[in-house]
């Protein structure tokens, strides 16, 4: 679920399910702690979602901290949305191979420790609806880690907004 944040006139940055203001810092934290962000013009409607995040880019390299290399930018202005079109495109192409790559190596995996006799027989398997139950209960302890971790990333803020206040 992305996290809705509304951009009203005055430039300023509102979480809605947080209910309080928030800056490109935070939203940057948000980012990098693995939740995606949806931003979004109040009055309009609008999605400003790009622009925000090109906003947390040039942020940093104002800051020094140099995210991407001025060849690439030169690159996005010289090409545009041919350019993108491609990177999207190779990205996409990449990640198929990837994922091809891994289904292949888990079935060579899965072959090899079969072939040692490490895995168990078929009748000795855990039966189907003992997998479903630990099945629920792994999807139960991911969704707990994850409601935690994002409970972690908010004190978190907190403690560095109150450090810089």
């Amino acid at each position: 679920m992305a996290y809705i944040i509304k951009r009203y006139a005055n430039r300023k940055l509102y979480d809605v399910q947080e209910s309080r203001y928030v800056t490109l810092e935070e939203l940057e934290g948000l980012i990098r702690g693995g939740h995606e962000i949806s931003v979004i013009d109040a009055t309009t409607g609008e999605d400003l979602t790009s622009v925000i995040l090109a906003q947390i880019l040039l942020e940093k390299e104002r800051q020094g901290r140099h995210p991407l290399p001025t060849t690439l930018l030169h690159q996005l202005i010289q090409y545009g949305e041919a350019w993108q079109d491609f990177a999207m495109q190779s990205l996409k192409t990449s990640l198929t191979g990837m994922l091809a790559s891994q289904r292949e190596a888990d079935r060579l995996l899965r072959e090899w420790v079969s072939r040692c006799g490490w895995l168990l027989p078929p009748q000795a398997a855990t039966p189907p609806t003992a997998a479903a139950a630990e099945d629920g209960e792994l999807d139960a302890l991911k969704r707990e880690v994850a409601a935690l971790q994002e409970q972690l990333q908010a004190l978190a803020t907190r403690l560095e907004k109150r450090a810089t206040s």
